[in-house]
């Protein structure tokens, strides 16, 4: 792997971002699709964030914040390219843009079935916290 790129998604890497999503990510959400990602960008466009490698997309984070609470979503890493710090260099770019904002605390949605990624964000740092549970509902 040559030097790896950060930098923030624009609106011509929305459709190969979720092109990779459908290899790498574990799982879709209901705003997977074209619209929903051109939404998050449009809205804030340091949110979405690519690795790179010799030009090829081969990892992604969310880093989503509200004023208040910051929020990862979407740290996906190419499987040909995982265990090479792609992920953690995503999460400090994450991170780095969280204390920047002014947030301090980031979490995590990570699927309970997903033993590898848990074992990634604790690595990272990051723990679960089992008092809480999401609740959702779908609008529309």
């Amino acid at each position: 792997m040559n030097e790896l790129r950060i930098r923030a998604a624009g609106p011509e890497d929305l459709d190969a971002v979720l092109a990779f999503w459908k290899t790498a990510a574990e799982g879709t959400s209901i705003s997977d699709d074209r619209e929903g990602v051109e939404r998050l960008v449009a809205r804030d466009p340091e949110t979405l964030i690519l690795a790179e490698s010799d030009g090829d997309l081969v990892g992604t984070v969310i880093a989503g914040f509200d004023g208040w609470r910051c929020h990862l979503y979407r740290l996906a890493v190419h499987p040909d390219h995982r265990r090479k710090g792609i992920g953690g260099a995503l999460l400090a770019a994450a991170e780095d843009r969280f204390v920047a904002l002014g947030g301090r605390r980031a979490d995590a949605m990570v699927l309970v079935r997903n033993e590898l990624a848990q074992h990634a964000w604790q690595a990272a740092g990051y723990g679960p916290e089992e008092q809480w549970r999401r609740w959702v509902k779908p609008l529309g």
